[in-house]
């Protein structure tokens, strides 16, 4: 690499960098929830912490006809 110039995959990330990642709060729980790798392509859209609030989100939801 020339010049300083690194990739962000070059630098070492320590177990405590937590606290630098995005975070969400949840629209079912209003619990906050940090950006995990596997959420990468859908942080976006993303409104639940957990598969068990979007469940309860949409349970309370009314029927709409």
């Amino acid at each position: 690499m020339a010049n300083g110039s690194m990739h962000e995959s070059a630098i070492k990330r320590r177990p405590n960098d937590k606290h630098l990642l995005p975070r969400k709060t949840c629209c079912h729980c209003q619990r906050p929830f940090t950006w995990r790798k596997k959420w990468a392509r859908d942080w976006p859209n993303l409104k639940y912490c957990s598969d068990r609030c979007r469940a309860q989100a949409k349970s309370i939801q009314p029927d709409r006809h």
